[in-house]
């Protein structure tokens, strides 16, 4: 039942093992990047956007998650609002996010990367 996708994260032999899938740990990034103030959106590839549009909701769209043994590597993609700073929105995003895994898994965030797709021109929040 080994899926490279799916990792441990405890293992007792008296009580048992604790998994977590790594769309998981992108849903927690996703939504934790998502609180900052100034972000307006995560953006997604050709595939995940296609996706979105039949119908299939993807909460971890623009987020890219890599776990090798406890670390974690993680890639955003997303919109921000017209008027806010860059790179301190994106500090707070970087913040949040590895604390929000971390506290929540137990994993080691090592890198969370962000690349800005675009400014939001609009008022209200996607």
């Amino acid at each position: 039942m080994e899926d490279k996708n799916i990792y441990v994260l405890q293992d007792n032999e008296s009580v048992g093992a604790v998994q977590i899938a790594d769309d998981v740990v992108s849903m927690i990034a996703s939504l934790a990047a998502r609180e900052v103030d100034g972000v307006s959106a995560m953006t997604g590839n050709m595939t995940g956007e296609l996706m979105s549009r039949v119908g299939m909701k993807n909460m971890t769209k623009g987020v890219k998650v890599d776990i090798i043994e406890q670390n974690v590597r993680v890639d955003l993609s997303m919109t921000v609002e017209y008027g806010y700073n860059i790179p301190a929105v994106c500090q707070k995003v970087q913040t949040k996010v590895k604390a929000a895994i971390e506290n929540m898994t137990g994993l080691n965030v090592t890198d969370v990367n962000i690349r800005i797709a675009g400014v939001n021109m609009q008022k209200n929040k996607q």
